[in-house]
């Protein structure tokens, strides 16, 4: 491991220094527009293709600070990545601290080419890479949506990485490996519903920025699109046709259902995926989201085998057993079934079947609620049972629940639950 981190380290200096080098040369040579953007609030259509452009994107969730919501897009947010915090832009039409006096070229190029208006590059956390597969018309009208957003003044310095990662010229290299910079095309093959749901999911959405595992370097692992990943201490889960681990078992009604309300029959969305239903999926058009499923429904799913279910006599599945009928077949009853739009169907969720147990782990130690929404306002919430029970206890239910009802997934350790509960990772 540390040979590793040592190699990753020394990459990213040499390339700081290739790129600083390019940087410069860059800079030097460019005499950017600051005239601001040209695009007026009065052309009403481009400014609600804007704001719907901005939902798809979920914008606001990362350029809102939480503890600030009476200040839109004025960023600040802490972003986590695997290398450091980094803070949220503000992205109000502040000309001092926002992007009041960019030009409608610095915008595009920020949004889908990663570069800030000196040339210098943006970190991944924004996923320039998604947006790439937006046409510039699309970023005009995003453009001409913000300049209808009160200005406000907040000074960010969203670097805050520690060395050499706050190094910015070292993107230069990442880009190189990671970053496509094409538009989207059109697959003249697929269906009109599956190219605007690939469209969605690729672009604006940027649905792999979260469910697609990482490399070492922080880029998308491609080979597995989609299938999962760790992320800011939670395991999000597989969104393709894998009917164990992804959504390959649910019907087309499941997944518009869940996207739209945040609940369907079988599961209900928590953690980071509740802000998502909140701020994005339940305000897009319903055509969008038969779309997104449709496209969703079509992709390879993991191909890693399944163990065989536990016996039922093995001593964590007996122990289990004791603890699900004392303390979760209340709510998620006996059978696993639940109560469909309520309480997750365990038998049924396919998060529950991931390869990783850590979002799992989190919600029995800490407590979850799940999303409210216009279509659904309830929002169940689970108790924590950290305190209530030992690590040994909710690996052994956790292994029981994953196990049991014709499914089958990997054990829980103990220790997986402790990591988590110290602040890690299972």
């Amino acid at each position: 491991m540390l040979r590793r981190v040592i190699t990753v380290v020394a990459v990213i200096v040499v390339a700081a220094a290739i790129g600083l080098f390019v940087g410069l040369q860059s800079y030097a040579s460019r005499t950017p527009s600051r005239q601001g953007s040209r695009i007026g609030a009065q052309d009403f259509d481009l400014v609600a293709k804007g704001h719907y452009l901005v939902t798809l994107g979920d914008c606001e969730a990362c350029h809102t600070d939480p503890g600030q919501p009476g200040r839109p897009f004025a960023g600040g947010r802490p972003v986590e990545t695997p290398f450091g915090l980094i803070l949220a832009a503000n992205i109000t039409p502040d000309r001092e601290t926002g992007i009041g006096s960019w030009s409608d070229e610095e915008f595009d190029a920020a949004l889908r080419k990663g570069r800030r208006p000196d040339g210098s590059p943006l970190y991944p956390a924004m996923p320039y890479g998604s947006y790439a597969k937006m046409s510039k018309d699309d970023v005009r009208a995003i453009r001409a949506y913000l300049n209808t957003m009160k200005p406000i003044h907040n000074a960010v310095e969203t670097n805050q990485l520690p060395f050499p990662f706050s190094i910015r010229s070292g993107m230069w290299l990442w880009d190189a490996l990671y970053y496509d910079g094409t538009t989207f095309t059109p697959d003249p093959d697929k269906s009109d519903a599956w190219n605007r749901g690939a469209f969605l999911v690729r672009g604006p959405g940027h649905c792999g920025v979260c469910h697609t595992p990482k490399t070492v370097l922080g880029g998308d692992d491609t080979s597995r699109r989609l299938q999962g990943a760790n992320l800011q201490g939670w395991f999000i889960p597989e969104i393709t046709s894998n009917k164990v681990r992804g959504i390959g078992s649910w019907s087309e009604a499941d997944l518009v259902a869940y996207l739209k309300t945040g609940h369907n029959r079988a599961t209900a969305a928590t953690g980071p995926m509740a802000e998502v239903v909140e701020l994005s999926t339940s305000r897009m058009k319903d055509e969008d989201l038969r779309a997104i499923a449709t496209y969703l429904k079509d992709q390879p799913g993991s191909s890693e085998d399944t163990p065989p279910p536990l016996s039922a006599r093995d001593p964590q599945m007996v122990a289990g057993a004791a603890i699900y009928r004392d303390s979760c077949s209340a709510c998620h009853a006996p059978n696993g079934k639940g109560a469909p739009h309520l309480f997750p169907a365990l038998a049924e969720a396919p998060n529950v079947r991931s390869r990783d147990a850590t979002t799992l782990i989190r919600i029995v130690l800490q407590g979850t609620r799940s999303v409210a929404t216009n279509a659904e306002p309830t929002a169940p919430a689970m108790p924590s049972y950290g305190w209530q029970l030992s690590d040994d206890q909710i690996a052994a239910v956790l292994t029981y629940i994953r196990n049991s009802w014709g499914a089958a997934a990997p054990p829980v350790k103990p220790e997986d639950v402790k990591s988590v509960r110290s602040g890690g990772e299972g």
